[in-house]
């Protein structure tokens, strides 16, 4: 399907929906194919976010508690970079 950016933008909804059943939809920008609209395939499924919540709960209590000071954090961003 092909359509224009001027009609995605009032058909948003439904041209997602037909993404998802595995229609591409092509986005153009003044009759010129700019952008395709198609379903994300992932090989893993949907995300955990369970594991990424308490990830990120870990993470954030380590940063409350002060465990590394801002030295040691400059110190660590600065080995990425070499």
């Amino acid at each position: 399907m092909i359509v224009s950016v001027r009609e995605s933008k009032a058909r948003l909804s439904e041209l997602l929906a037909k993404a998802l059943e595995g229609e591409e939809v092509v986005i153009t920008v003044r009759g010129e194919p700019t952008a395709r609209l198609v379903p994300v395939k992932t090989s893993a499924g949907k995300p955990d976010l369970r594991s990424w919540a308490a990830d990120r709960r870990r993470i954030l209590e380590g940063q409350a508690m002060g465990t590394d000071s801002s030295g040691e954090i400059l110190d660590e961003l600065r080995e990425d970079r070499f």
